[in-house]
């Protein structure tokens, strides 16, 4: 079928959505807007769907939803008996309605359908299925991408995003669903009487913030430390389970950016509701310059990540990176657990591959094991899984993402940013009954353990020929690559997508042994390293930079020249 012919098709048949039909009308003749919409589908991977909201094969809409939640019906039906899944939703458009598409067709195929009453996290969902012994999950979010994204992504039984394995047969089992009317469907609450569809209880949420508790390290400290908190969930799910927790640990002192406090998926003050971006932070910079607290605190849309401000000694306030929480973290942890005791028996503590490197040396400090794995945090997950299967899933202290993704725990398979934000609270109180700020731990930290420098760049690549320039620049590099960048020679060269390591001195070449995935890193003289990777979820293609001096300033500064001049070389 045409593209033109598909238009057509649905400017008559989608009629179940008044916005699809007002928006199907508004393009009528425009030849590029109704190609975007046509030309290719909605990609189902490991991460779900993602995409603008909108009519089409190419949108998030009630019809990709049903399409691929009717794929996910029947590998549930083919792999379990009496299947059920749990569903949560965050604050973004159409996310309810979406969520409530999806357990409609669920039980319309005779699949036990439990829902978070209303938006909750994702880590909430992980939990969920776990607790309620589930065979798969459903959130409805698009994490901290802009207002006009939504997405759909499916966990395992296992609480872990579902694996490559089980999305092929979904993916096979979506190409025989007729878009608009290869779905079974019932009437959301039809389902809710019939016993078919179940609201999750208060107690399962209890249970919840129970396990995240567990993990304080020092839950006497908070209460009579003084901390003050300045916190915004940037309009998404984390604003009451996070400020639930830290009045849980005994924090008193908490200020709520107003703008940002109620969901809201137009994220009017902060087009970019990601908590590694300044610009989502403004209003809580703003409010923390005068109400002047020892933290702001940020969750995004969905609350599976988290960043942070800290006051300087000039009276404003600094943002850290994913890399250096998460390293603050790992101290904190190792430090206090092992003057405890309660450090367990041949720890282990995971980082991606695109995480700093300071990790190794935190480990080897205190004796931990650190286990690397691919970019995403399944992969950290799936390790935590394996432990589980041996009954050793307490050796599991940490482990991290540099993407404000972190996760202390085994109750959960995903990042989790009420965790993390209760922890960070725990650490900065901790310091602060030492006279110590989280600028000074970060110095300590760094004196310590070297000055590591860690930096992500994006290069957005929208569209069809996004994607097609994205990966242009993947194989140019792996066909031509650069002998040196920012005048640092290329010593190795390890293509994730071969499994292949080589080392550029004496050409001889070695396994990598893990998954193969689009990732290429470039590791250079003098501690230096370049990765770069197209986006699972996002179109944009990203690089991260390492470098390490005993001087910070000429650390950044050789940051800069590496970065600048792989640019060039990718052609941005």
């Amino acid at each position: 079928m045409s593209i033109k012919e598909l238009y057509t098709l649905w400017s008559e048949k989608a009629v179940d959505d008044p916005d699809l039909i007002s928006e199907l009308k508004s393009i009528e003749g425009n030849d590029s807007e109704i190609e975007d919409r046509f030309a290719v589908s909605l990609k189902f991977g490991t991460a779900g769907l993602r995409g603008i909201i909108g009519a089409g094969i190419n949108r998030m809409n009630i019809y990709t939803v049903r399409q691929a939640t009717q794929g996910l019906a029947d590998y549930v039906n083919q792999e379990f008996e009496n299947g059920s899944v749990a569903i949560a939703y965050d604050s973004r458009i159409k996310s309810d309605v979406f969520a409530k598409e999806a357990a409609s067709v669920l039980a319309a195929n005779g699949i036990k359908v439990y829902i978070y009453p209303e938006l909750m996290p994702t880590p909430m969902l992980s939990f969920a299925v776990r607790e309620l012994n589930c065979d798969s999950g459903i959130v409805i979010t698009a994490s901290h991408n802009p207002a006009k994204y939504n997405g759909y992504k499916v966990y395992g039984s296992d609480g872990c995003q579902m694996t490559p394995q089980a999305a092929d047969i979904v993916l096979e089992k979506i190409s025989h669903v007729d878009v608009l009317t290869g779905a079974k469907v019932i009437d959301f609450e039809d389902g809710i009487e019939s016993g078919k569809i179940e609201y999750i209880s208060e107690q399962v949420i209890e249970r919840y913030l129970e396990k995240v508790k567990e993990q304080s390290i020092h839950p006497e400290i908070v209460a009579e430390s003084g901390l003050k908190v300045v916190f915004t969930p940037l309009n998404g799910t984390g604003n009451k389970p996070i400020r639930q927790i830290l009045k849980n640990i005994g924090v008193k002192d908490i200020t709520v950016v107003p703008e940002q406090e109620n969901p809201d998926g137009n994220f009017p003050t902060c087009p970019f509701p990601n908590p590694e971006i300044k610009e989502a932070l403004e209003k809580g910079l703003e409010l923390s310059r005068k109400v002047k607290p020892d933290l702001l605190l940020a969750s995004d849309p969905d609350a599976d990540r988290m960043g942070i401000a800290v006051p300087d000694e000039n009276g404003d306030f600094v943002l850290f990176t994913g890399n250096e929480v998460g390293a603050l973290l790992l101290e904190y942890i190792c430090h206090e657990r092992t003057a405890l005791g309660t450090m367990p028996k041949d720890p282990i503590t995971i980082k991606t591959i695109v995480s700093t490197d300071i990790i190794s040396k935190i480990a080897k400090t205190y004796n931990v094991q650190m286990i690397e794995v691919l970019t995403g945090f399944k992969f950290i997950g799936e390790q935590i899984g394996i432990l589980e299967e041996k009954g050793e899933e307490n050796r599991y202290i940490f482990g991290f993402e540099e993407s404000y993704g972190y996760l202390a725990g085994s109750y959960v398979r995903d990042k989790d940013a009420v965790v993390a934000s209760m922890l960070v609270c725990e650490m900065t109180a901790f310091y602060r009954t030492k006279g110590i700020s989280l600028i000074k731990a970060r110095e300590n930290l760094y004196a310590k353990y070297g000055n590591f420098v860690h930096t992500q760049k994006s290069f957005i690549c929208e569209g069809l020929s996004g994607m097609e320039r994205m990966s242009e620049i993947m194989n140019e590099l792996r066909e031509n690559p650069p002998s040196e960048i920012g005048g640092l020679k290329v010593l190795s060269i390890a293509d994730y997508k071969t499994s292949m390591k080589k080392d550029m001195t004496n050409g001889s070449t070695e396994a990598i042994n893990l998954p193969k995935s689009d990732v290429i890193s470039f590791v250079l003289e003098k501690n230096a390293k370049v990765i770069i990777r197209p986006s699972g979820t996002e179109p944009k293609i990203k690089a991260y930079y390492t470098t390490n001096d005993t001087d910070r300033k000429n650390a950044v500064i050789l940051e800069e020249v590496i970065s600048n001049d792989f640019k060039k070389i990718i052609g941005f």
